[in-house]
């Protein structure tokens, strides 16, 4: 009964800081959009998709309107958008972008995070090119009739529409992100989440334990508090 009750605490404890990093992100790509966009989302489209993906995660809204009235402010710190390389255990290529407001100390975490990880960091391009930069758009697929919409998807810019039972992803191509947006906006569909993503071109199969060595890195830069978003291409 012990045993049960730690797994359930274990579980309930990892929900609570996977919600945690998630608000904490999108806290920061609020920031950023409002020191470049301004704080009305009516005139500030990036602002418009950090409201979105913020109900995408239930974000509370009290939250929300906190962080732009934060970011509008002079005290908020101004948010640099950085992204390094390198390489797991098992040379499986890694992509991290961070929002920090200090390079230096980001850039020294993230080293420290492969290196006592079985990783190592890389230089700028190491492994950038193992991936491509693609506009992601996730749907709960009962508030995308694909019946009704797939050829206007394409039209607008779909490259791949991936049908799932939790999500419905429609892929474009990084020059197309800003174009869906806009269609998607125009149809009144209101995507989950919408943001841009590096996908690898090729994925790459490992056996259990390595994957867990590989996913262990993974996590420890994750944890970090300026890394956005952490991409492997491990299958």
């Amino acid at each position: 009964m012990g045993r049960v009750f730690e797994k359930r605490k274990h579980k309930m404890f990892a929900r609570f800081d996977r919600m945690a990093k998630a608000f904490s992100r999108i806290g920061k790509d609020i920031a950023i959009a409002v020191k470049h966009g301004g704080p009305l989302p009516e005139n500030n489209p990036k602002l418009r998709m950090c409201i979105q993906n913020a109900r995408g995660v239930n974000m509370p809204k009290d939250r929300v309107d906190a962080a732009i009235r934060r970011a509008s402010s002079k005290e908020e710190k101004d948010f640099q958008e950085v992204v390094y390389e390198g390489y797991a255990p098992h040379g499986v290529p890694i992509v991290v972008e961070c929002a920090t407001d200090n390079p230096t100390r980001t850039v020294a975490n993230i080293r420290l995070a492969f290196s006592k990880n079985g990783g190592a960091m890389g230089n700028s391009g190491s492994v950038a090119f193992m991936f491509e930069r693609k506009g992601v758009f996730k749907f709960e697929p009962s508030k995308l009739n694909l019946d009704e919409y797939e050829l206007d998807l394409i039209d607008a810019g779909a490259e791949d529409i991936e049908r799932g039972d939790e999500d419905t992803i429609v892929y474009t191509k990084f020059t197309e992100f800003g174009h869906m947006a806009k269609f998607l906006e125009s149809k009144g569909l209101e995507a989950k989440s919408s943001e841009l993503q590096y996908v690898p071109t090729t994925t790459k199969e490992l056996p259990e334990d390595q994957q867990d060595e590989v996913l262990k890195c993974v996590e420890a830069l994750e944890a970090d508090d300026d890394v956005q978003n952490v991409y492997h291409n491990l299958a």
